[in-house]
């Protein structure tokens, strides 16, 4: 779970550049958990402090996290409670008072996908009616290894979920609510979302955080062999046209870069240099049409600040032209989630 670390990113926080390029971050969580275990805070005033470091945040798409599920009631209605959420920060963002950026104008919820009682229809109408035009798609986290020293996901996902039946039956309800899926899974079980996405053409799958390559674990000291692997995986899965792909999520822990363990965190030059091949490569594969930076915030707020991180995106697209770049940073995210 994300601390504050503020402090430590403020060491050699850079300044903004190209400010006047617009953004759509459609990557980011809003939160506040709170048990005997841990406190951990990042709700508007938060991302604001953040957004507003000088980059161009025009619009932003909430991405669920499960945050303020419901605590009373049937189970499977839990995740309604965190579209009320969201929903609730998106109309205070709407209400002007709190700047110009259009936060949470796109709201991806998560619904019961493998519910063998199948509640998804019912819980897919209920979004709907709570969030609006805003409710855009439904993530359902796949993100396992069956090494302990790789953690699942926060939902502790089966093995082999993508190529489930119940999964699947549920999941052939979305297109029919005009819905996207949220794809969030690690490199390992990138040919099982190929399956998937090649069964349901019809369905616009966003791929999460370049698939998730692992830097840990049987992984470590491994990023040669885990790139080429990915890469694989990478050039057959763009070839499904509905699957699109967001590219961030590299400053997180099951990375393997470490950044969070350094004495100060990275610049946008550093950020650039070890991750570069990772971008580069999505581009050539899935084109300029079906790529979208994000920022996964505040998850990989562990590593890198929030400027330097745009920042680090500017200068990889330093050489592409105005409309591309517009593409890449803010007119895909519009598209592909309807903000317009």
């Amino acid at each position: 779970m994300q601390s504050n670390n503020d402090n430590w990113l403020s060491i050699n926080k850079e300044v903004a550049l190209d400010r006047s390029l617009p953004i759509c971050d459609p990557h980011h969580h809003l939160w506040e958990f709170r048990n005997e275990y841990i406190q951990s805070k990042y709700l508007i005033n938060e991302y604001l402090s953040d957004i507003n470091s000088g980059h161009n945040i025009k619009k932003s798409v909430f991405i669920e996290c499960g945050a303020m599920f419901r605590k009373n009631g049937p189970n499977y209605l839990k995740y309604l409670g965190e579209t009320e959420f969201a929903n609730g920060i998106a109309a205070m963002s709407a209400s002007g008072k709190y700047g110009n950026t259009e936060i949470a104008c796109g709201i991806v919820g998560s619904a019961p996908l493998l519910d063998t009682n199948q509640k998804v229809i019912e819980v897919l109408n209920k979004h709907i009616n709570i969030a609006g035009h805003r409710f855009k798609g439904v993530r359902y986290q796949a993100a396992m290894h069956h090494d302990t020293s790789i953690h699942n996901s926060r939902v502790n996902p089966p093995e082999g979920m993508y190529n489930s039946k119940i999964f699947r039956n549920n999941f052939n309800e979305l297109h029919k609510f005009n819905l996207s899926f949220e794809a969030w899974c690690y490199h390992t079980q990138l040919n099982e979302l190929y399956e998937l996405a090649k069964l349901f053409p019809n369905t616009i799958i966003i791929l999460n955080h370049f698939g998730g390559p692992i830097g840990i674990g049987p992984f470590k000291d491994k990023k040669n062999e885990v790139f080429e692997n990915w890469k694989t995986s990478i050039k057959k899965i763009a070839l499904l046209e509905n699957v699109y792909i967001k590219m961030g999520g590299l400053a997180m822990e099951i990375n393997g870069y470490d950044w969070h363990k350094q004495k100060n965190p990275p610049t946008s030059e550093e950020y650039v240099k070890r991750t570069r091949v990772y971008y580069d490569t999505a581009i050539e594969n899935f084109g300029i049409d079906r790529c979208m930076f994000e920022s996964n915030f505040p998850v990989d707020k562990l590593s890198i600040s929030y400027v330097n991180l745009w920042n680090s995106y500017k200068i990889m697209t330093q050489g592409f032209t105005p409309e591309d770049r517009k593409k890449l940073f803010y007119d895909n995210a519009c598209l592909v989630y309807k903000l317009n």
